[in-house]
C-alpha cells in the first residue's frame, strides 16, 4: 500500500513538475490576426488595434504615399485619425482573404459618418460615406509587420464633400 502511495505521489509531483508547451494556437494564424486587428477597429479600440503591430510596423497608405513608421505613430496617425473623426466606422472585409508564406490580402469596405475632426484640421462634414479598398498584411511573430491600404480616396473626398 505504501509502494503505491509512494508511485502515486512521486507521479503526481512528475507531473505538475513537467513544462508544458503551448501548441500553437489558431488566434496565432496570420489570418486569425488580421481578423482580430480589424473586431478591434470595429469596437473602436485603437489601443487594441494597434496592439496588433509590431514595434517596427511599416503603415503604407496609397492615398498618402509616405509610410508611416512604428506603432504609436500609426495609431495616432492612422488609427486615431480615422475614429475620432468616424467614431462608427465599420471595416468589413469581403469575401474570402488570400493567405500565404505570412501575408494576408483581401478587400474590404470602410464605411461611417463623419462627425469628428480631421487630425489635419478638416473639420467633420456630418456626412455618411462607403468605399472600397484592398489590403495587403504581413504578419511575423503574430503581429502586423506591414500593412498597405489602397482605395479610391478621392471618391471618399467627394462623398464627405471636401472634394
Amino acid at each position: 500500500m505504501r509502494r503505491r502511495q509512494f508511485l502515486a505521489v512521486t507521479g503526481a509531483l512528475a507531473l505538475a513538475g513537467m513544462t508544458i508547451m503551448r501548441p500553437a494556437m489558431a488566434d496565432d494564424t496570420p489570418q486569425a490576426v488580421v481578423e482580430s486587428y480589424l473586431a478591434a477597429w470595429n469596437a473602436h479600440d485603437s489601443a487594441k488595434a494597434a496592439g496588433h503591430f509590431a514595434d517596427n510596423v511599416t503603415y503604407y497608405d496609397a492615398s498618402v504615399g509616405t509610410p508611416v513608421e512604428g506603432r504609436e505613430a500609426a495609431k495616432t496617425g492612422v488609427i486615431d485619425n480615422f475614429l475620432n473623426a468616424v467614431p462608427d466606422a465599420v471595416w468589413k472585409m469581403k469575401g474570402s482573404p488570400i493567405v500565404q508564406d505570412g501575408r494576408v490580402s483581401f478587400e474590404w469596405q470602410f464605411s461611417g459618418t463623419n462627425t469628428g475632426d480631421w487630425a489635419d484640421g478638416a473639420k467633420a462634414t456630418g456626412k455618411s460615406f462607403k468605399f472600397d479598398g484592398a489590403s495587403i498584411f504581413e504578419i511575423g511573430g503574430g503581429k502586423i509587420t506591414h500593412q498597405a491600404d489602397y482605395y479610391d480616396a478621392l471618391g471618399f473626398y467627394k462623398q464627405l464633400g471636401l472634394m
